[in-house]
């Protein structure tokens, strides 16, 4: 992924609603997906733009994801120790 889609909004209960846009790269267990998501950040003291990538699991409710999809997470409460997001669609 060459591209992030970092999008914050407002919901009517005032939370915060994060959208990131990434790539499935494993599909680790029942309803459970590993999104890779780029981000391209500016050193401070060379001004050189290098890629940095992060790995989130994320909850797949119908299991209807496979590896290299291209995929939408939501942030969402903590539905086990490390899945903190939702995949909202595929893209």
């Amino acid at each position: 992924m060459r591209k992030i889609i970092k999008k914050m909004e407002n919901n009517k209960d005032n939370k915060i609603i994060v959208r990131k846009k990434g790539k499935v790269v494993s599909k680790s267990g029942d309803k459970t997906v590993v999104v890779s998501v780029d981000t391209y950040k500016t050193h401070s003291k060379y001004q050189k733009k290098y890629q940095s990538t992060r790995r989130y699991s994320t909850h797949d409710e119908e299991n209807k994801c496979v590896v290299g999809d291209v995929v939408e997470i939501v942030n969402c409460s903590p539905i086990s120790k490390n899945k903190r997001y939702k995949i909202k669609e595929k893209i």
